[in-house]
């Protein structure tokens, strides 16, 4: 695989003076799905806005497929990398979804027909059928947020960047939005940078994760990273919910290899407890249950 997005010593500053990114290295490789995680104000959005060339840094570079993103076109950049804002009402505004969806092709200089071509397959893919004439405003959240996807996938990006793609979505399109992310991934080879706050949703999302906070403080897998008690803790990051769980399991004495981080992977483990325990699974209280039940509250803040 080659590398669809470099970045090298990339700091910035804000006209203030304020460091918002600090000597920043990263390598995404083409097809891979990156999630970036930091508390707020650690400079993920910040820094997604420099990969399509919307900021510049003070210092250092990016270079997307090999190519510097100081020295590319406009036009050039919006056809390898689309971004998706966290509110779909930044990226929504014209007056029904077909248009919205048709303006970037349109600026492309594309013909008309390629134009329909394009936005037939992206309304599908996300899918909106039906909704061609629909004013974007009239639209449920999690519409608008599949409609501001569609928009870019339009464009036809290579690299896609996404802001928050779960926030403030009820469960059903958090599960839809999710799914439609990984198809396009799995069929289309589409390279994802993802920054969330969703710790849920990352094991689902995610090859690789890096933590950023002004810096990349550590880079690695979703289990990697989620096991790193330290890294967690310094920077306020949270695990998944599913994680913790099994974690109070422990605690009573449920034996399983690795900790679960998402509900595929909790069936997996408990299917594989009971079939070496002989059909059960065996809970019980010794005597430092409620002494590790604490330490479990205390590293998470339960009282």
């Amino acid at each position: 695989m080659r590398e669809a997005i470099t970045v090298k010593n990339l700091s910035y500053k804000y006209p203030d003076g304020t460091k918002a990114l600090e000597n920043v290295n990263m390598e995404v490789q083409e097809g891979e799905r990156i999630v970036i995680v930091g508390p707020n104000g650690a400079g993920k959005t910040t820094f997604m806005l420099h990969l399509n060339g919307t900021l510049h840094g003070t210092e250092g570079q990016i270079e997307i497929f090999g190519k510097s993103v100081d020295k590319m076109k406009r036009a050039e950049i919006v056809k390898e990398v689309g971004m998706v804002f966290q509110d779909p009402d930044d990226q929504l505004f014209m007056p029904t979804l077909f248009d919205d969806i048709a303006f970037g092709p349109i600026n492309l200089g594309l013909k008309e027909d390629e134009v329909r071509e394009r936005v037939a397959k992206a309304i599908s893919s996300l899918g909106l059928s039906g909704f061609e004439d629909r004013a974007p405003h009239h639209l449920s959240f999690g519409e608008k947020k599949k409609a501001s996807l569609a928009a870019v996938m339009a464009m036809e990006p290579r690299i896609l960047v996404l802001d928050e793609p779960t926030a403030n979505l009820d469960p059903y399109s958090r599960t839809e939005l999710i799914g439609i992310l990984n198809d396009l991934n799995e069929r289309e080879g589409i390279t994802m940078v993802i920054a969330t706050h969703d710790v849920n949703a990352i094991p689902e999302l995610a090859d690789r994760i890096y933590a950023l906070n002004r810096t990349i403080i550590e880079t690695g897998t979703p289990r990697e990273i989620f096991s790193n008690g330290e890294l967690l803790e310094h920077n306020k990051l949270d695990v998944p919910d599913v994680f913790k769980l099994f974690e109070v399991l422990r605690c009573f004495g449920f034996g399983c290899e690795k900790l679960p981080l998402s509900l595929d992977d909790a069936v997996s483990g408990i299917t594989k407890v009971i079939e070496t325990e002989g059909g059960h699974i065996h809970l019980h209280i010794h005597e430092h249950t409620h002494t590790e039940v604490r330490k479990w509250k205390d590293k998470y803040g339960h009282h």
